[in-house]
């Protein structure tokens, strides 16, 4: 049994509003599971020795972070310099994920893509691949390794691409199946149905997905949605038979309430409310969206909309793996339009909020008992400004927002993945 002992802070229910905290708390950790948490006092009265806890008073204990929308092939293609989404995509990402056809090329990548997950504290992780099965495969089975949550699929992109990465609406799905039929419920794996986005998928293809979807009602759906201005201009003229953006998926069973569409930039008024009425799940990406001036997502109006929200890196549009980042690029897309982003309701967003969104806040996203034993350890003296902002009294609300605006990897000392620390830094206390 593990005994865990420091500063606990998570959310029990989906509000963000009502986070526990217990300032001296106590987690017991048994085969993965959590069996018990609460504060110091309560466990000393019912007689446990402590003697062999893990005691960390200085340190902020969460649960794991999950980002629900990244993609895996291009970390080789971070802060690629001067053009929006589309040149982007062909300039720098179509020429990289050529690579990941390799089986050993992409098992490389895959270990140093997990790596850089779990020293930012990213437990779970919803993962683009390329077109090739190769590159679902290799980030697969490194997961497994770790024993980590991952939730992937093999990019659908039969048109509108370099012919080195182009499948067929026939071989993609029959892939992708093959995908699902092998790792899908594999440990703590799943498969994402993953047509890029629906330019680059024919309208074939998108049916053929949708049929998938259908067959396997327990996995995920993960693509694009109304990123970029140029996008939706060519998505009309590639789909010129659709109402809108949104009906390309719509219309071919791939917008249900499993279905986490990145960015949503400039729905309409009708497609915001059919998308709440699907119960998909639209995904804050504020990095990559500054990066590339795809625009800023009207986060408080989605949320008025009903729309369920998950907060996401988008690496490598996104130009940092670290959703603390992530968090302080989303608090300034929101201060621009009127909104101030609480830090209970940001540090919620990474993680119950996005357990709850991906249909897995059963398992994870809190410390519930019986629950999965993810979390991620922060200590402030690792960044010594942070550590100067936060030398006298502080709120945890102040001390967040701390973490948000002024917060990295380097805050991060420790990573566990299924009741086992599976990153350390070198200074972990």
């Amino acid at each position: 049994m593990r005994i865990v002992r420091g500063r606990l802070l998570h959310w029990p229910n989906n509000n963000w509003r009502l986070p526990e905290y217990l300032e001296d708390g106590v987690m017991l950790i048994e085969a993965g599971k959590i069996m018990k948490i609460g504060p110091v006092r309560a466990f000393v009265e019912q007689g446990l020795d402590l003697a062999g806890a893990e005691y960390y008073p200085g340190h902020l204990i969460l649960p794991g972070f999950i980002d629900p929308h990244l993609h895996f092939p291009q970390i080789d293609v971070m802060a690629s310099y001067g053009a929006q989404l589309l040149d982007w995509l062909n300039d720098y990402t179509f020429p990289q994920e050529a690579q990941y056809a390799d089986a050993e090329f992409a098992q490389v990548a895959a270990e140093s893509f997990i790596s850089l997950l779990l020293k930012n504290g990213t437990t779970t992780a919803f993962a683009f691949g390329s077109s090739h099965a190769t590159s679902v495969e290799a980030l697969f089975a490194e997961a497994d390794r770790h024993n980590m949550r991952m939730v992937a699929g093999k990019v659908l992109m039969d048109q509108n691409a370099p012919e080195n990465l182009l499948d067929t609406a026939t071989t993609g799905i029959a892939e992708s199946e093959a995908l699902i039929q092998r790792w899908h419920g594999k440990g703590r794996l799943g498969y994402a149905i993953t047509p890029r986005f629906s330019a680059t998928s024919s309208e074939l293809q998108l049916r053929a997905a949708g049929q998938l979807s259908a067959r396997y009602p327990e996995v995920w759906v993960q693509s694009h949605l109304s990123e970029n201005r140029a996008e939706l201009n060519w998505i009309q003229q590639v789909h010129p038979s659709y109402g809108d953006y949104l009906a390309t998926y719509e219309d071919n069973g791939l917008l249900h309430r499993k279905s986490l569409m990145g960015h949503c930039i400039y729905l309409s008024e009708s497609e915001i409310e059919r998308f709440a009425k699907a119960g998909a799940v639209a995904v804050f990406c504020p990095t990559s969206n500054l990066f590339l001036g795809s625009g800023l997502m009207p986060f408080q109006a989605l949320k008025e909309a009903g729309i369920s929200l998950g907060m996401a890196s988008d690496v490598g549009g996104g130009t940092s793996i670290n959703l603390l980042e992530t968090l302080a690029d989303a608090y300034k897309v929101c201060q621009l339009q009127g909104y101030s982003l609480h830090p209970y309701e940001a540090f919620h967003a990474i993680t119950r909020g996005n357990a709850a969104a991906t249909e897995l806040d059963d398992s994870i996203g809190s410390f519930q008992v019986g629950g999965e034993a993810d979390f991620v350890r922060l200590d402030p003296e690792q960044i010594p400004l942070v550590a100067r902002r936060l030398g006298g009294e502080v709120s945890l609300r102040d001390e967040l927002f701390v973490y948000m605006t002024l917060g990295d990897e380097r805050l991060v000392v420790e990573t566990t993945v299924d009741g086992r620390a599976v990153y350390q830094s070198e200074t972990a206390a």
